[in-house]
């Protein structure tokens, strides 16, 4: 795959692989530990920019595992996907589970193209899981929309893909690639010469992410990684999960560790907020 794959083409294949994924995407934060450790950092994360009756924005919201989170912490909620199959199971998850009240819309959305949301209508955009990810070079301009639509005192919530964090995690596969493969993706991120197939996204370091907040207007707040011990011990912390008390106190302390700037680059995704650079405090 030529390093200059189009990027609406890469686009449509991550449109593709998700509307494939319905199932495998809502227990990707529950069929494991690490995944389960993973969830509760974003959630708390998340909960540190949100109060009864704000107005989300929620993008790349998949089956609903953060819809459901915000409704229960008193959001009002736009749903929006890439993909209209996860959306349709975003949809059923909320009526089946009793908070579709919460919703005031499901709808189809790039999030390169926000233009049809007016500045400053909503007080919070998520974007977990990575949409920022899936547009390649044209992030900053994604993220710039999103800033513009949460106004001057709003806060945009997103994670990235880690690339260094992919790479302890995924070293196995890695060390399977051609060097010249691997070094690439060290370099730049960027999956699709390694990946001419599937899933494919561009990954961040978190200086960049520094970087790509700032190029789009913005003012860092604060960042995270998703996990940082769970990945190299997950026996262990399966272990840890047994005992309530074991494990409220290991989250305690994973959460607080995830936020160390040395620990940043050490999760699958790279956790952010960020405000628009007029409205930060």
């Amino acid at each position: 795959m030529p390093d200059d794959e189009p990027t609406d083409a890469a686009v449509d294949r991550v449109r593709r692989h998700f509307d494939d994924a319905v199932d495998a995407e809502w227990g990707r934060l529950a069929d494991t530990v690490e995944g389960r450790v993973s969830f509760e950092v974003h959630r708390r994360f998340l909960a540190g920019y949100l109060r009864p009756g704000m107005h989300v924005l929620e993008i790349g919201a998949g089956p609903g595992r953060f819809t459901r989170e915000l409704a229960g912490l008193g959001a009002t909620i736009e749903v929006t996907d890439l993909s209209e199959p996860q959306l349709a199971a975003n949809r059923e998850r909320a009526e089946q589970d009793g908070y579709q009240a919460a919703v005031t819309g499901w709808r189809q959305l790039d999030v390169r193209d926000v233009a049809e949301f007016s500045a400053g209508s909503f007080d919070v955009v998520l974007a977990y899981g990575g949409p920022l990810s899936y547009v390649f070079d044209h992030a900053a301009d994604a993220l710039a929309g999103l800033l513009r639509v949460v106004g001057g005192r709003g806060t945009v919530v997103a994670s990235v893909m880690s690339t260094l964090g992919a790479y302890r995690a995924f070293l196995p596969a890695v060390l399977e690639l051609p060097d010249a493969d691997s070094a690439h993706i060290l370099a730049t991120g960027d999956l699709r010469r390694s990946q001419p197939e599937g899933h494919v996204c561009r990954m961040f370091r978190a200086r960049e992410v520094t970087g790509l907040v700032q190029d789009a207007g913005g003012v860092l707040l604060a960042a995270s990684a998703s996990n940082w011990t769970s990945l190299d011990h997950p026996d262990v912390v399966a272990e840890l999960e047994r005992s309530p008390d074991r494990w409220a106190s290991y989250l305690d302390r994973e959460v607080e560790l995830c936020a160390e700037p040395g620990a940043l680059d050490g999760g699958t995704h790279i956790l952010f907020a960020a405000r628009p650079a007029t409205g930060a405090r």
